[in-house]
């Protein structure tokens, strides 16, 4: 059976059980990628909680906020189908009673590169928010996506530094049979917007071929180039920690762009210095 449930006093209440808790947050709108997220948590067993709440904190202010979608009827019936224990959908005053909180995380050097430079105070935002439902729900392990790479390093990075106790557990992205990541914005997307979204994700795929930085990026940016309806926020090959990239090992290719009115994106892991 899973409770749905509004309040900490319910949260508390309903997580009162002894044992592990596994939790998996996310702000609505569930699709597969959730799902998985769900059934690795399953997997791990214990108590399940995931939490749905749009965290106004992260969203700046020319961002989509308002016109993120809000399908709790459908997430919960997600949620049941996965065999989730509690659901803890809470509303902004009971994550922030008495509104903003007036001291924040602060996500350091990692948050200010990439989706940071693009969307100043996100990470602030976004780790605050982490931090509170991490207390809250009291988990011992919580599992995130990996298509949102900057913000699974920066939860380990919380955890790790502030030695939360907590395991953090990252999750391959879960893509559309055409290699579309999915995310909760390609509903935004129009038939022939989502037609050129197809290119972030051959870009990455093609870049992944190369064994060398140049190359890399030259093959995954002429890819984006050939597609006149993406418009691209950066493409950097980092390593795999999100530092400088490695001239051998392990490394990310990360891509942000803006197809239509739609902001997506997505990244790829793969090996520098040795044939792919």
């Amino acid at each position: 059976m899973t409770y749905v449930i509004h309040t900490r006093a319910e949260l508390a209440e309903a997580t009162r059980a002894a044992g592990p808790r596994a939790v998996v947050m996310t702000m609505g709108a569930l699709h597969d990628g959730h799902r998985q997220l769900m059934r690795e948590a399953r997997r791990r067993g214990g108590l399940v909680i995931v939490t749905i709440f749009v965290n106004p904190l992260q969203f700046g202010p020319h961002e989509d906020f308002d016109k993120y979608p809000r399908t709790l009827e459908a997430d919960v019936e997600a949620c049941r189908a996965e065999g989730v224990d509690v659901v803890f959908a809470p509303a902004r005053d009971e994550v922030y009673p008495g509104g903003a909180p007036s001291i924040t995380m602060n996500a350091g050097p990692l948050g200010e590169i990439l989706e940071g430079a693009s969307r100043p105070g996100h990470f602030a935002g976004m780790l605050t928010v982490v931090q509170k439902l991490l207390m809250l729900t009291r988990a011992d392990v919580a599992f995130f996506g990996e298509k949102d790479f900057q913000q699974l390093a920066l939860i380990r990075r919380l955890a790790h530094d502030l030695e939360l106790g907590v395991e953090i557990v990252g999750v391959p992205t879960v893509r559309e049979p055409d290699g579309l990541a999915l995310s909760s914005r390609n509903r935004f997307l129009s038939p022939g917007e989502r037609q050129s979204a197809l290119a972030l994700s051959r870009a990455l795929r093609e870049g992944a071929t190369h064994a060398e930085a140049t190359a890399v990026l030259s093959a995954a940016g002429k890819i984006l180039a050939d597609e006149p309806g993406v418009q691209v926020d950066y493409l950097e090959l980092t390593g795999a920690d999100l530092g400088p990239a490695p001239q051998e090992g392990p490394a990310r290719l990360l891509i942000a762009a803006r197809v239509g009115t739609t902001r997506l994106i997505d990244n790829v892991p793969l090996t520098l210095g040795k044939a792919a």
